[in-house]
């Protein structure tokens, strides 16, 4: 399932991030997102999601919240 489906408040480890941009890629993993590392869905959004990862939290749109399979 991806992150628009996660449970609030709830933590998960990334299995996959599908996506076509590199640039994408490399940000996310600069952020601490990347497979193996536990993220955790702090509140769902009209236009996206609120995560936390490692110690920072982030606001993410939705196509991306699609894009990262936990």
């Amino acid at each position: 399932m991806n992150l628009r489906m996660a449970e609030e408040g709830k933590e998960y480890i990334i299995k996959s991030i599908e996506t076509d941009d590199e640039e994408l890629d490399a940000f996310l993993f600069s952020l601490g997102c990347y497979s193996g590392e536990p993220i955790t869905v702090i509140s769902h959004l009209k236009g996206g999601c609120v995560v936390s990862i490692k110690d920072g939290r982030y606001n993410i749109d939705k196509e991306l919240a699609e894009a990262i399979f936990i």
